[in-house]
């Protein structure tokens, strides 16, 4: 069976690539809110997509089925898409918008590097957000890294020397850095206390740090004001509870004198060696 099945073929000039996974990668929905959030900025339309039916067991990821107007029943699969889009001040752009596979992991990202291959990417990115000890009335951290020592060099990432667990983030950047591909990972932190909500704030400072690292701009107002509202929310969360107050005055003691800029890559370390698979 072909996975990679072909809506269009856009003609596009060594694009960058932009991709985000639903799962064990993408605490508060951070990293896929920011991907989509592109998405529809750029007004990116969909060109390929990798079939659902290899990659995942459905009897833990399952499909959802919804009605439409007319009653008409739909399933909606687990979907990893690509998208396509020329912007202002960058070019061409692939956005992959995910879902982490349950199976077949190294066929998976075969799949995705035969469409950077055949489009000659430039350099790839993904963007990942993970559970920390932060509070969330401070400005989201984002770190960076790479294992190519140019692309390292040239946006100041940080090195990692994580051994353990990884998701589909992970080995995605290791297969891209053994075909030859430029490519770096973007990770945000999102509170623990409220990790179960989504967090628009770490997909604004995703949006924000690839913004900056690649030089374009976007306005982010939606963004901006679901954060505000975010805010507001979880300050009512934590004033109405004396036990999370405590927390957060703690946490945001220890980001107001935290100096060291390596402290969210020993997060990210340390988030991928405890979580387990859900």
């Amino acid at each position: 069976m072909e996975s990679l099945r072909w809506l269009d073929r856009p003609q596009l000039q060594r694009p960058v690539l932009i991709a985000a996974f639903e799962g064990w990668n993408d605490a508060g929905d951070a990293a896929t809110t920011a991907v989509r959030f592109l998405a529809e900025r750029w007004r990116a339309r969909p060109f390929a997509m990798i079939e659902a039916e290899e990659f995942f067991d459905f009897t833990t990821h399952r499909p959802h089925v919804a009605l439409d107007e007319d009653a008409k029943r739909s399933i909606t699969w687990p979907r990893n898409r690509f998208l396509s889009a020329c912007v202002p001040d960058l070019g061409d752009v692939i956005l992959l918008d995910g879902t982490e596979p349950a199976l077949m992991w190294r066929t998976f990202c075969r799949q995705v590097v035969d469409v950077v291959e055949q489009y000659d990417v430039s350099t790839a990115f993904t963007f990942g957000a993970l559970i920390s000890d932060v509070p969330h009335s401070r400005p989201v951290d984002v770190f960076g890294s790479s294992a190519n020592a140019d692309l390292s060099e040239r946006y100041h990432f940080e090195p990692s020397s994580y051994e353990g667990p990884t998701g589909i983030v992970g080995v995605l950047q290791n297969v891209l850095h053994s075909a030859g591909i430029p490519s770096g990972s973007l990770w945000a932190a999102v509170p623990s206390y409220v990790h179960g909500s989504p967090s628009p704030k770490a997909a604004l400072a995703l949006v924000d740090k690839l913004a900056n690292l690649l030089d374009f701009g976007l306005p982010t107002t939606d963004l901006q004001i679901a954060t505000a509202a975010y805010e507001r929310q979880v300050n009512k969360l934590v004033s109405s509870d004396e036990d999370t107050a405590e927390l957060v005055g703690k946490l945001e003691q220890r980001y107001d004198e935290m100096s060291d800029p390596a402290g969210l890559v020993e997060e990210v370390e340390q988030f991928l060696r405890e979580r387990t698979e859900e």
